[in-house]
């Protein structure tokens, strides 16, 4: 297999995959995510077929693919969008048009269906292709015709996806990988949901050519989402308490670039504090509670009913002043191949560490379920420059609750506010959904007052 150079790497299309890149699969329309990366021996079980990964080399993010039969085995055929107008039927699709049929008539015995699994076989051997199957089958259905054309839609769909099952050649960035991980393992990620990623984000002013302090303890969701937005300017400094850094393997997820992965660093928290202020004897102390509370914690974690999701903001009043957004989530439910990238993540010099204590980081975003939420903005408040914003993430109200309290009774910000971000998917017409965002919690705290 060839090697690119970084040169190379750093020139390539992002629009379009490359050898050794990493992609999201998208099989069925959602019914599984796969993170692959791309070689000319990679391979992908679908079903029970193994499909090479090769064809998807060279091909544009969003582009469809589809299992074929051919001599040589199962491969990948890209499907490539047709335009026909007035047709009955566009690229396999069937118009839905508006019928008085109904299905109340129709008896489901697993008898309409004259083609035997035998005689599905035999087309194989013949070469057939998935969608000449699918047909085979909709032309010996004795109650097709009867069905109303919406379950005429579902019933295609349905053996489309079991005989020619097609894959989406998805883009990884933040929104897809967090989204990805939410599906399946949300518990990698803290229970994250995409738009509290974003609110973070947001709240935290993570803009160009800032440069963000992150304490990220879910798998590193939050690092690359924050190296994402600054698009290689500023510096992001994933910081951590002991000799240990924190994993950030899904950094190498995003594809990202050499240059954005020199501005990804990691320091200790050590380093970041200053020695004339005591500040480190106090991080020892500090590890040692968290670790204490880490097991507390874990219990919390293990539980089968995570509650709702809270989020908060304000303004800090210490010598450091910042605003303030601390949000948690609910649970809900990507198979994940592990992907080797570039690597990012390497310590910060020393050159850097001074810099941002004398100047201060513009932003603080922590995301850190097994740490107390209070102790460690404590400590991390004091590297923060002045007026710089801040945000903390939790998957539970009640630290959060208590982090804000204590921080109002030592005046340390203001403006605090906790915030509960939800959402809701409605069902309409022909099984689209439409999801909403609400963040009702500043109409309930001006209702209390």
């Amino acid at each position: 297999m060839s090697q690119k150079n970084p040169e190379e790497v750093s020139n390539q299309n992002p629009r379009i995959t490359w050898e050794g890149c990493s992609v999201l699969l998208d099989i069925n329309d959602g019914d599984r995510l796969v993170f692959a990366r791309l070689t000319a021996a990679s391979s992908l079980k679908i079903g029970n077929k193994n499909c090479n990964l090769q064809p998807l080399i060279g091909c544009p993010f969003g582009s469809l693919f589809q299992v074929d039969n051919g001599k040589e085995g199962p491969f990948l055929s890209r499907v490539l969008p047709t335009t026909q107008g007035n047709s009955d039927q566009v690229e396999g699709d069937y118009l839905i048009i508006s019928e008085s049929k109904d299905n109340r008539a129709i008896v489901d015995n697993n008898t309409a269906q004259s083609l035997t699994g035998e005689d599905i076989d035999a087309l194989r051997r013949q070469g057939a292709t998935g969608d000449e199957i699918v047909q085979a089958l909709i032309a010996n259905s004795a109650t097709f015709e009867n069905k109303t054309s919406f379950s005429q839609e579902k019933y295609r769909l349905k053996k489309q996806k079991k005989y020619a099952p097609r894959v989406l050649l998805r883009r990884p960035f933040a929104r897809s990988i967090c989204e990805a991980y939410f599906k399946k393992y949300p518990a990698r990620i803290g229970f994250l949901r995409v738009d509290s990623l974003s609110l973070l984000l947001s709240m935290a002013n993570v803009t160009a050519h800032s440069d963000v302090l992150v304490v990220d303890m879910v798998g590193g969701i939050l690092t690359g989402a924050v190296a994402e937005r600054l698009g290689g300017t500023g510096y992001v400094c994933n910081s951590y308490l002991g000799v240990t850094p924190y994993p950030m393997n899904i950094v190498r997820i995003f594809n990202f670039n050499n240059e954005i992965c020199k501005r990804i660093l990691q320091s200790p928290l050590c380093d970041l504090c200053s020695a004339e202020d005591g500040t480190i004897a106090q991080t020892e102390q500090l590890e040692v509670a968290l670790s204490n509370q880490k097991q507390s914690n874990d219990e919390i974690m293990s539980s089968d009913s995570p509650p709702n999701s809270i989020s908060m903001e304000g303004n800090c009043l210490s010598s450091e002043n910042g605003s303030m957004d601390i949000i948690t989530e609910t649970a809900a439910s990507p198979f994940i191949k592990p992907c080797k990238a570039a690597k990012a993540g390497e310590k910060a010099p020393q050159e850097a560490t001074k810099l941002w204590r004398e100047n201060g980081f513009s932003s603080l975003i922590i995301a850190a379920p097994d740490l107390d939420a209070w102790s460690t903005v404590k400590e991390l408040l004091p590297l923060l420059a002045f007026s710089a914003p801040f945000a903390i993430y939790h998957q539970y109200l009640q630290p959060l609750a208590t982090c804000m309290h204590n921080l109002q009774l030592e005046k340390m910000a203001v403006g605090l506010q906790i915030s509960e971000p939800w959402i809701r998917e409605y069902q309409v017409f022909f099984d689209l959904k439409f999801v909403f965002l609400f963040n009702l919690s500043l109409f309930f705290c001006n209702e209390t007052r």
